[in-house]
């Protein structure tokens, strides 16, 4: 389970987050949601101890993770950042080695080797391994970032909008892998997404943020409705149901702003 209480963030007089509390239960996908400034991409940064938090605590199954050793949490937890630097000349093989580091501390086993293959194929680049960063499109760069991901084989794995960059097909793709992490690897997976019918049609769960306030927390079909849509985004949007899952209409003239 990963627990944030009361958790506050702040840039000089600008609140990024606001006294968020949330408990993500261990199993299945949960997707964060909300508008550009919702504090979605701060608040997973928190968890995964890319940032300090100005105020509350962050447990991961009782580990405090401003309190633990970075070793011990890199085995527990793994997140994919929106912004990754790295030597663009690595290969995408070595970059996604990289994922087995506090498992072998460098000194790679057999079993490694293994595990990074795996890793690329999951994402489709087995035949890309051998091919520097610098010579891959963005997308292509993105998906090797989440093989690495993939790689560290945490229990619990943070996805900052891994959709960045990707076409509808590898896009799909992705979002497979995501859901295979829960159902066939029993991961915690919680990602960062936009597009809200991506989340509905992906997670068991939604939290919806804005102004760096949790607003909404519950199932799709409790999410994506009208008013929590209004409440959420500032704008009118229909909402219909296809096959059972909502969908919500969130292109053409019968939008309306409210923000």
């Amino acid at each position: 389970m990963i627990e944030v209480r009361e958790v506050s963030k702040r840039y000089g007089t600008q609140t990024v987050l606001d006294d968020v509390t949330l408990s993500v239960p261990a199993g299945g996908v949960t997707a964060v949601v909300g508008p550009n400034g919702a504090g979605k991409s701060t608040l997973l940064a928190i968890v995964g101890r890319l940032l300090e938090p100005d105020h509350g605590t962050v447990l991961v199954d009782g580990l405090d993770v401003a309190r633990a050793k970075s070793n011990e949490l890199a085995k527990r937890l793994a997140i994919l950042r929106q912004d990754n630097h790295v030597p663009v000349r690595l290969t995408v093989r070595e970059l996604v080695g990289f994922g087995r580091f506090p498992h072998n501390g460098g000194h790679s086993t057999a079993d490694d080797l293994e595990r990074v293959e795996a890793a690329l194929e999951m994402v489709a680049m087995g035949h890309l391994g051998a091919r520097r960063l610098d010579q891959l499109s963005g997308g292509q760069r993105q998906r090797a970032f989440i093989a690495a991901v993939l790689c560290q084989d945490t229990d619990y794995v943070l996805l900052d909008e891994p959709l960045n960059s990707l076409d509808m097909r590898h896009a799909i793709d992705a979002m497979r892998i995501v859901r295979s992490l829960a159902d066939e690897h029993a991961k915690t997976v919680v990602v960062v997404l936009h597009d809200i019918n991506v989340a509905a049609g992906t997670a068991d769960r939604i939290v919806a943020m804005r102004d760096g306030r949790l607003i909404a927390d519950g199932t799709p079909n409790e999410i994506v409705t009208e008013d929590v849509l209004r409440e959420v985004f500032g704008a009118d949007i229909p909402v219909r149901h296809i096959d059972g899952r909502p969908v919500a209409m969130h292109f053409g003239p019968t939008i309306h702003s409210r923000a």
